[in-house]
């Protein structure tokens, strides 16, 4: 849809030339002659630039501006005028206005502002439009579960969301420890800043300082421009420190400066700069033991753990697993597109009898691979045992019970032909491969994803199989 511009100015022929330039089919504007008429349009009807004078009958230019903006606020405002004086200048840009020209002008050059004003406030939306999903996808809601454990978190997390105290979470590889980060940070007052997570066991521990800290052009070999590190980038938001435990002694001393000092010495300079930033660090290890074994800072450990956040391990809360299936049976199919679907109670006892070493990453992605690989309304334990590592199947009793029928029948009914077990491989493979193939629209690389095989190991698989 084309932009829609108002213009108000007193001086006919100037709305005659304005109303001219930004005339369809590029844009759509209309015009009026003073201050009060203009703001009038705007109760009525939304804008997306306001070209103004500054000097009309009545209300000047400059009290229209600042009422414009209540009105709406995201309107990109260009003041025009004859008078262009510095204390005007200031003045229209401290109650909220994009630009400022002054008679006469060019026609052209106009017309670029306006263009560079209107994709200003098309990205401002935009980002202001990705805060609010992000704010609403982290929302305390989206945090699944009403065990007495969880509740502890949530209120934990409610308590310090609005503060800038550090925050040390606590808790095995796929409990949801970023997850929670990311709640206190999109639930806080920071919200509107960035959320900057740096994974300390994923970089190499050489790059680990610049990565947070940045460095000046020829600090190290390969250092060829300036970089800025993730605590600049970070500046008004939260950098939240992953796998925090995994950082060697010699960097723990400097972070720990950090925290105290809230300044950054990029690497090769030799200037410290402040920083405005909340920290909120992330382990899966014992950092007690740690301690103990002198791997860990013990004065750092006590600036990270100004409130701890312990999360459960998914066994530690079983009583939550319905609730998190039904969160990711519905979140899948809007995803995927697909029908809904529903887990008889017999594979809810099936999914609270298992340990989940993965916790619950490990459940989502079951849940995930169950949803594009069967179109069975309802997810059987079956369902379950054919989605699961043979590994993890033997764990679970009535899993194996669900297995063994399984080939139980396939072996009855392959039992007097040769070759047996690579015929009952091939009887149990193919409608599997075929299923998750036809589920991912027929994208190798996505239904290797979805079985955890490789691509080339999948594509021998088709060829075996005379599946095309």
């Amino acid at each position: 849809m084309a932009p829609r511009i108002l213009i108000a100015d007193d001086d006919e022929s100037m709305r005659w030339v304005l109303s001219k330039t930004f005339c369809p089919p590029e844009y759509l504007s209309d015009a009026v002659a003073n201050a009060g008429d203009a703001l009038q349009k705007l109760r009525e009807s939304e804008y997306d630039a306001l070209l103004m004078d500054i000097r009309m009958p009545g209300m000047s230019g400059l009290e229209a501006l600042s009422q414009a903006k209540l009105l709406q606020g995201d309107l990109a405002v260009i003041i025009i005028t004859a008078y262009g004086t510095m204390t005007t200048a200031i003045e229209a840009m401290k109650w909220g206005a994009y630009d400022y020209i002054t008679k006469p002008f060019d026609v052209e050059k106009l017309e670029l502002t306006v263009q560079r004003a209107l994709k200003t406030r098309a990205l401002a939306r935009e980002n202001k439009e990705l805060r609010a999903n992000l704010r609403r996808k982290y929302d305390l809601h989206n945090l699944v579960g009403s065990s007495e454990t969880m509740q502890q978190v949530y209120k934990t997390i409610g308590r310090v969301a609005d503060t800038d105290v550090t925050v040390l979470i606590q808790g095995e590889s796929g409990t949801g420890k970023e997850m929670v980060a990311r709640a206190i940070h999109y639930n806080g007052r920071r919200s509107s800043g960035s959320f900057v997570p740096v994974n300390c066991v994923a970089i190499p521990e050489n790059l680990l300082e610049s990565e947070m800290f940045g460095h000046v052009k020829g600090a190290f070999t390969g250092a060829t421009a300036n970089r800025v590190g993730k605590f600049e980038q970070a500046e008004g938001g939260t950098l939240f420190l992953d796998e925090v435990a995994d950082i060697g002694l010699d960097l723990q001393g400097k972070l720990l400066r950090v925290l105290q000092e809230r300044e950054i010495e990029p690497v090769g300079g030799e200037g410290a700069k402040k920083v405005n930033v909340r920290v909120i660090a992330a382990t899966n290890r014992d950092l007690s033991e740690q301690l103990r074994r002198r791997e860990f800072r013990e004065d750092l450990f006590y600036r990270l753990n100004v409130v701890p956040i312990e999360l459960p391990s998914l066994r530690e809360r079983r009583e939550d697993i319905p609730e998190l299936v039904s969160y990711f049976v519905e979140r899948f199919a809007d995803e995927m597109n697909i029908g809904p679907r529903m887990l008889e109670p017999a594979a809810i006892d099936v999914l609270r009898s298992y340990d989940w070493p993965g916790n619950v990453r490990e459940l989502e992605n079951l849940v995930k691979r169950i949803m594009v690989t069967q179109s069975d309304q309802a997810i059987t334990p079956e369902h379950i045992a054919l989605a699961m590592p043979r590994q993890a199947v033997e764990t679970v009793p009535a899993l194996r019970s669900s297995w063994d029928e399984v080939v139980g029948h396939e072996l009855q009914a392959l039992k007097n032909q040769p070759n047996l077990y690579e015929r009952l491989l091939e009887k149990l493979e193919k409608p599997l491969i075929t299923k998750v193939l036809e589920n991912c629209g027929g994208n190798q690389l996505k239904a290797a994803g979805v079985l955890g095989i490789n691509r080339n190991t999948l594509h021998k698989k088709m060829k075996k199989l005379g599946l095309k």
